[in-house]
């Protein structure tokens, strides 16, 4: 029986890049195996033009019939499994002869580097087609038909590291554990360990460290893989310009000004993200693909090149949300891009919520334009006007609110926004008509390392609130407060199921609950705070005056468990607690929901379909039903 061996194998291609080594193994020791032949590569090729011209489909030939045998265990005969094309055929049913023997001849290399990515560096590989092995098929007499295909595979040993060497490393280098004397030998560990060091040389201002020399070396005797790598970290580096490629309507020198590079400073790889993330914030842009230069200029600084590629000028969308008790809220914009040529934008936003609720409509339009490195490279001029008619449980509102103030990048995941506003209210409640005047200063804090802003599955979003408000026209003054810290974590395989909590603080400080308009207080209850109680159902009674109160405390967690590739199954607690203080929780009126719900995973974000009920409190009874986009929080 001819065998195809690991042993054989010397030249797998030419680029670590690729994830494909150049391994230079040498037999110190052990029984002889016969060989390959070489350059299976150009070999594949050959088979399938001669299958191609000598082996024409039969009409009405039946399916084959393909099995595996090893003498590995269970998970690396599943390995195994996945890495063959012939068994892949076997399961789509191909009769053709020339696909089929064209992937026996793919399978050999195939299952050589699923072995060695195992750690399997001394196997055998047998492909027997109808009892003749694949290696052996003449070219120019290749079977019209294909009945069975036998796959069958000696792993041999599993080899471990001996020498791992990695030299010269950059100061900080930390390399995989895995990569270390007595661990399985694994040949992507390799590829990750040697693309660490060279990462920590980039870190460290050497934007062209690359590999020198490489000496891999399988010891099958000792059933040892020695590894040496030398690298040449070349020289340290500056930043030179930013040169952009492809057609902008963005101006020249508005691109330099948001891209912001560091200019003479030294390489630093996460200068180039916050370069790519501040362009693409900016909404101006469907790509923005960043790469080096591939030569370093005589002063030896390193130009950066930026290929770009717009967005539509505008766009439009639309949004909708069901609630059982607090009816239909449906939502709508319409965005203008690159207005100026300054990548600037313009949105209008338009909400009408509580259609067929147990309260009446609301009304919201509003309006934001942004335009990025205003007065400095990292500041956002921002600019916000909102008029809203609000018919709540316990308030009728219309009010309106103008402001004007900028966005900082505080870090590459952190903003602070900073504004003066003008805010008018017009109220009509259990304390009778009312009109508050009051100029407004927001200052709002947000720090975001989600992996996804949709459907997350690690990270946090932090966002926090300051606004002082002064009033005018015998309005009081104050200061309002509010938190909401959301965190996520993955556990299992992809992340199968993730645990989801938040945390929602607020407080008015510095004036009473009657001195402020009710939409500036807080009330609990409904699909932004606890599912399974209506909407605002919870607030304070001031002696038969229901009213919203002076602070709010929320918990919320949720069980995210994924039961298919689109399918997620959610379970949820929420709680939440209204007081007249202004401390969070001190005194505080409580009530809780909990529930099932199912998540659909689309293009735009997950379809949430949840079902909740009250827990605890006396604020309402029954089932609640919640239909929207994206996850609660």
């Amino acid at each position: 029986m001819q065998v195809v061996t690991g042993l054989g194998v010397t030249d797998f291609s030419t680029t670590w890049q690729q994830r494909v080594w150049r391994w230079a193994l040498r037999r110190q020791a052990g029984p002889a195996r016969p060989k390959p032949g070489r350059n299976l590569a150009a070999r594949w090729m050959v088979f399938a033009l001669g299958a191609s011209l000598f082996c024409p489909a039969t009409p009405g030939a039946q399916a084959f019939d393909a099995s595996l045998s090893t003498a590995g265990n269970d998970a690396l005969k599943g390995t195994l499994s996945a890495a063959s094309n012939v068994l892949r055929l076997d399961e789509e049913g191909v009769s053709d002869a020339s696909e089929i023997i064209a992937a026996v001849q793919a399978d050999y290399r195939a299952l050589l580097g699923a072995l060695y990515r195992a750690g399997y560096y001394g196997p055998e590989i047998s492909i027997r087609v109808d009892g003749r092995e694949g290696a052996d098929l003449p070219l120019i007499a290749l079977p019209s038909t294909v009945d069975k295909v036998e796959i069958r595979i000696t792993p041999g040993p599993q080899f471990v590291f001996g020498q791992t060497q990695i030299a010269p490393r950059a100061k900080d280098t930390v390399l995989p554990p895995e990569f270390a004397p007595g661990e399985t030998a694994r040949a992507p560990v390799v590829g990750a360990a040697k693309d660490e060091a060279i990462d920590a040389w980039r870190a460290q201002g050497h934007a062209k460290a690359a590999l020198a020399r490489q000496s891999i070396t399988a010891d099958h005797r000792a059933r040892r893989l020695d590894v040496a790598l030398t690298l040449d970290p070349g020289p340290a580096v500056t930043f030179g310009k930013l040169r952009f490629e492809g057609e902008t309507a963005v101006r020249a020198d508005r691109l330099w000004r948001i891209g912001n590079l560091p200019e003479g400073r030294s390489f630093d790889p996460a200068a180039l993200d916050l370069v790519s993330r501040r362009l693409l914030a900016t909404g101006s842009f469907r790509s923005v693909s960043l790469s080096e230069a591939d030569v370093l200029n005589e002063d030896g600084s390193l130009d950066i090149i930026v290929s770009l590629a717009d967005e539509k000028p505008r766009r439009f969308g639309f949004g909708a949300e069901i609630s059982s008790l607090d009816g239909i809220s449906l939502s709508a914009y319409w965005l203008h891009r690159n207005i100026t040529g300054a990548a600037d934008r313009l949105r209008i936003d338009g909400e009408i919520g509580g259609i067929s609720g147990t309260s009446g409509e609301d009304y919201r339009l509003a309006l934001a334009y942004r335009r990025p490195a205003t007065v400095t490279r990292k500041t956002t001029l921002i600019f916000g006007a909102e008029i809203a008619r609000l018919d709540e449980p316990d308030f009728f509102a219309e009010t309106a609110e103008v402001t004007l103030g900028f966005e900082v990048e505080a870090s590459a995941r952190s903003d602070v926004t900073a504004a003066i506003g003008y805010r008018y209210s017009n109220v009509e409640d259990d304390l009778g008509p009312r009109r508050f005047r009051h100029i407004i200063f927001p200052i709002t804090g947000t720090r975001d390392t989600r992996d996804d802003r949709l459907n997350p599955t690690v990270g946090s979003y932090l966002e926090g609130e300051i606004m002082p408000f002064i009033g005018t026209q015998g309005s009081a003054s104050g200061t309002r407060l509010s938190f909401d810290g959301r965190g996520y974590l993955g556990i299992g395989e992809d992340d199968r199921l993730v645990i989801a909590a938040r945390l929602q603080l607020g407080s008015i400080m510095g004036a009473g609950i009657t001195e402020v308009p009710p939409d500036m207080l807080f009330y609990s209850g409904g699909g932004g705070t606890v599912r399974g109680q209506p909407y605002q159902s919870l607030g304070v009674d001031l002696g038969g005056i229901d009213t919203g109160g002076a602070s709010f405390l929320g918990l919320s967690t949720e069980l995210r468990g994924r039961i298919t590739d689109k399918i997620q199954l959610v379970g949820f607690y929420d709680l939440g607690g209204i007081s007249a203080d202004e401390v969070p929780g001190q005194n505080a009126a409580w009530h809780a929901g909990a529930g099932l719900g199912l998540r659909y995973e689309t293009g735009v974000g997950p379809i949430r379909f949840d079902i909740a009920a009250p827990v605890s409190g006396g604020t309402g009874d029954g089932v609640q039903i919640y239909l929207g986009i994206g996850q609660a929080f």
